[in-house]
């Protein structure tokens, strides 16, 4: 049940941020472009959304951190023994501070 629920909340989100993104790239677009460019055009909610589609294909954004970057890290951590993974959680821990008692 909280796995549906989550997935819900989710969705919701996803779209509200969509919504959102949609009308924020559609107001500045009506702002700005018309005021700097003599002849151009306000748009309307759709082709601020087709904007934001084409930037998201064109430049890549919307990444959370990570991305490629984490399953680099993740095959290095399978190319490690059993004894070097060991050796790394315990430089990690003592790094930032935690012990043993401190996990429960």
């Amino acid at each position: 049940m909280r796995f549906r629920i989550r997935c819900v909340g989710k969705a919701v989100l996803v779209v509200v941020a969509v919504v959102v993104l949609g009308w924020l790239v559609m107001s500045l677009w009506n702002w700005v472009v018309p005021a700097l460019f003599t002849g151009a055009k306000t748009i309307d909610f759709l082709h601020a959304l087709g904007l934001l589609v084409l930037s998201r294909i064109l430049f890549g954004g919307f990444k959370g951190h990570g991305g490629w970057r984490e399953r680099r890290y993740w095959r290095r951590w399978e190319a490690m023994t059993p004894e070097e993974r060991e050796q790394f959680q315990q430089a990690w821990r003592e790094r930032h501070g935690w012990r043993k008692e401190d996990r429960s």
